[in-house]
């Protein structure tokens, strides 16, 4: 008898508990929860893209709608290349606000270079072909060759105008300890003695956040800032996307470096991504895998910017692309 009520109480337990699970399983979790298993995907597969890779990855992917973000060997310092760029730029627009508030001593964009051939260096093709004390640009225009086309010549001459210092200052007031402009572009004696341009693919996408969400510049110049970086040419990221996708990029390349830094404008939910990497065996092959990478970043992200929390796919609103 003892052992029937012990064996109908154990019984009770379990026909409990079962009852309880699934009732929790019919609650419907928060939105985030149920797109869980495609997030999931996503982190395999990306996973696996860099397992494959003869090479040092360093990624993070930021959704600039919730702020999950999916790292690996995200807080490795790497190479930044033409990357660090982007910081530059937004110095020089940061600046630029401030000397229209009345500052002393800040770069403006419509201040004006004339070329002096004592500028060049390696990889400036554009400012080689300007003519000497003729040609007069504005640091816009000296913006517009760096992002572009990647002029180094051009690079150099706004790192001067906007001071190596200022740029980290305005980075570490970001809270950006790990991004550092060391030395000038294409200063190979500089960078043999350890004086590298570094970043972590983290500290990037959050420097990417901060434009993305207007927090540094006012709505104006971010637009224009946004705009500018989005004419990069020869990119990574957005080398496999569907045409017409606007994505806010620059990449950079060393030997044995590939990077690519940018805000990809999925429709409905846009995010920020970093790919870096370092010891490329294959440069091609790092090339394909910053693409391959963005690929399947963009498939979540545009999905999940079509689709409700539990999966259904709506038609874009009209007026909408």
């Amino acid at each position: 008898m003892f052992a029937k009520r012990v064996l109908t109480k154990v019984s009770l337990a379990v026909a409990l508990t079962l009852a309880t699970a699934s009732l929790a399983e019919q609650q419907p979790g928060p939105p985030e929860s149920r797109s869980e298993l495609l997030w999931q995907k996503l982190d395999s597969r990306v996973g696996e893209i860099i397992s494959q890779f003869d090479g040092v990855t360093g990624l993070a992917i930021l959704d600039l709608t919730d702020s999950r973000v999916l790292l690996r060997n995200a807080d490795r310092l790497l190479p930044t290349a033409s990357s660090i760029k982007v910081a530059i730029l937004l110095e020089l627009y940061r600046q630029d606000e401030q000397a229209h508030t009345g500052a002393q001593g800040k770069a403006k964009l419509d201040d004006i270079y004339t070329f002096d051939p004592k500028d060049l260096v390696e990889d400036s093709q554009i400012m080689a072909g300007l003519t000497a004390g003729v040609t007069r640009l504005t640091n816009r225009d000296l913006a517009q060759f760096m992002v572009a086309v990647s002029d180094n010549a051009a690079t150099n001459i706004l790192i001067d105008r906007v001071g190596r210092e200022n740029v980290n200052a305005m980075l570490r007031n970001l809270g950006l300890s790990k991004i550092v402009l060391r030395r000038k572009m294409m200063d190979v004696a500089a960078a043999q003695r350890g004086e590298e341009n570094v970043a972590t693919a983290q500290e990037m996408v959050r420097l990417l956040e901060a434009i993305a969400k207007g927090t540094v510049l006012k709505k104006e110049s971010n637009s224009e800032l946004i705009k500018q970086l989005s004419t990069s040419k020869d990119s990574y990221i957005p080398r496999y996307l569907p045409e017409g996708v606007q994505v806010a990029n620059k990449p950079g390349s060393l030997p044995g470096v590939r990077t690519d830094s940018g805000i990809v404008f999925a429709h409905g939910r846009p995010f920020a991504i970093s790919v870096m990497t370092a010891w490329d065996r294959d440069e091609r092959a790092a090339e394909r895998e910053i693409s391959e990478i963005a690929l399947e970043a963009y498939r979540y992200f545009e999905m999940r910017g079509k689709s409700s929390e539990y999966g259904r796919i709506f038609p874009p609103s009209k007026g909408t692309n």
